[in-house]
């Protein structure tokens, strides 16, 4: 896994993470009352591929992991083991090496919670790293009132969403609503990296 400033992570922490992301499927599955059938219906993820999942066997591409989150009405920072929320008036540091990071072992893909506690509103700060030539493929809509912005930092990013496509390059930024099917592709030969700020209206 690469990290932002290019250095390696260590494996145990991935498979940390892997086994953090299963055990909080189980209990948000076990809190819903589903069996592994019924989210298996619910999110088109095979019962197989959900049971490995659950128990840290298996880490789920970002399409998968993106279709179970949907189908528990949970985030994927939440799967991830997001920081809770700050007390008011409490100020809360998160280190680089304490990041819950999500990397899809099929493109390279990584996902890294860099916000130290979710602000007002639910809003959460993401830094994602798109390798040369991968894409996340179509990801779920969020629910209604969800919004997504995002700064290009390093690269070309094309970003599809009801059906419109827009290619955007270091210190572009994007506002849209997050309640549509999209997806994140980087179609050059050299690696993407941007800032993402997600909002939900309650």
């Amino acid at each position: 896994m690469v990290e932002q400033d290019g250095t390696a992570a260590e494996p145990q922490k991935v498979d940390d993470l892997a086994g953090a992301f299963g055990g909080n499927v189980r209990r948000r599955r076990e809190e819903a009352g589903l069996t592994l059938e019924q989210l298996s219906a619910q999110s088109s993820v095979s019962r197989a591929m959900l049971s490995k999942v659950e128990r840290g066997e298996k880490s789920p591409t970002i399409g998968v992991a993106s279709r179970i989150a949907h189908a528990l009405d949970a985030s994927l920072s939440d799967l991830m083991g997001a920081p809770a929320a700050a007390p008011p008036g409490v100020a809360v540091v998160m280190r680089k090496n304490e990041r819950p990071v999500f990397r899809d072992p099929e493109t390279g893909f990584e996902r890294h919670i860099v916000s130290a506690a979710p602000g007002a509103g639910g809003a959460e700060l993401v830094f994602h790293h798109l390798p040369a030539q991968v894409s996340t493929g179509l990801l779920p809509a969020y629910p209604p009132g969800t919004e997504k912005q995002l700064v290009v930092l390093k690269g070309a990013l094309t970003v599809a969403i009801g059906g419109i496509s827009e290619t955007l390059h270091p210190g572009d930024s994007l506002f849209f609503q997050a309640d549509a099917d999209h997806g994140f592709a980087n179609r050059t030969n050299a690696p993407c990296e941007y800032i993402m700020v997600i909002s939900r209206r309650t």
